[in-house]
């Protein structure tokens, strides 16, 4: 799929057993998420729900981060099924969709994510087409297989479809939010991404995800902890985010400077 470079280059990867470091930028401003790349992860999020991205940012995005030859994925708000083949057409190479907690989300996501016949994805990759090369029949048959629908796991309801959103045509894999999970599986007692009521659950999520042949995403906080995590079994990892990064560079560098 070298036509399709780099935005086929996710999903090469996680066919590989390589495991892929990912960065996650909150803020609206694609020079940040293009540094981090170029600095050596192996892709980035662009995050539409909580963080600052709009669609104008994630356009401008894309298009930093791909020609700084990485792939891009998309975070869209909860929902908002409408905005994925406008993710793709701009060049996503993946679009993340949090709360898909049954069967009737996932084959909603996947209709929008893929064209016929996996599912609806409509017409219109003019961007996409520029970042591939690809003339359109090439792209018309190859893009289900490059651009991907990562769907997210947070809830005990999602737990429980499990192996129904799996098992959806067009549902690449699945992407681990572990502060929500961590408020779900404590009823809402504590948010805590480390919290020991999440251990089951997710060697659960791995074991599922590694029979349906699939990938399996999760985010973390630090390098540390995407270290053990891919030791778990998790194929992807967040490693922080643009914010947390910001603040504990800052930090040591400050400390240095005033101890020295």
């Amino acid at each position: 799929m070298t036509g399709a470079a780099p935005l086929s280059h996710l999903g090469e990867a996680l066919k590989s057993g390589k495991p892929v470091m990912s960065a996650w930028s909150s803020f609206a401003e694609p020079m940040l998420a293009e540094t981090m790349v170029r600095e050596g992860f192996d892709t980035v999020v662009l995050d539409m729900q909580h963080g600052a991205h709009d669609i104008a940012s994630v356009q401008r995005g894309i298009t930093h981060v791909t020609l700084a030859g990485k792939p891009c994925i998309v975070r869209i708000p909860v929902g908002d099924f409408a905005t994925v083949s406008r993710l793709y057409d701009f060049g996503a190479a993946a679009v993340i969709a949090p709360m898909i907690n049954n069967l009737a989300d996932a084959k909603a996501f996947a209709a929008f994510a893929k064209y016929p016949p996996q599912g609806e994805r409509s017409w219109g990759p003019a961007r996409a087409l520029t970042l591939t090369g690809m003339p359109q029949a090439d792209y018309l048959k190859a893009a289900n297989g490059f651009q991907l629908a990562i769907a997210m796991i947070e809830t005990r309801e999602a737990l429980d479809a499990l192996d129904d959103i799996l098992g959806v045509t067009g549902i690449d894999g699945v992407f681990v939010g572990p502060s929500d999970l961590s408020i779900a599986l404590s009823k809402g007692d504590h948010v805590n991404p480390d919290s020991p009521v999440l251990d089951e659950a997710l060697r659960h999520i791995v074991a599922r995800v590694q029979a349906h042949k699939k990938s399996a995403g999760i985010y973390t906080f630090s390098g540390a902890k995407a270290a053990s995590m891919v030791k778990l079994g998790f194929n992807w990892c967040t490693v922080c985010n643009d914010s947390l990064l910001l603040r504990l560079g800052a930090r040591a560098e400050l400390k240095a400077a005033r101890q020295g």
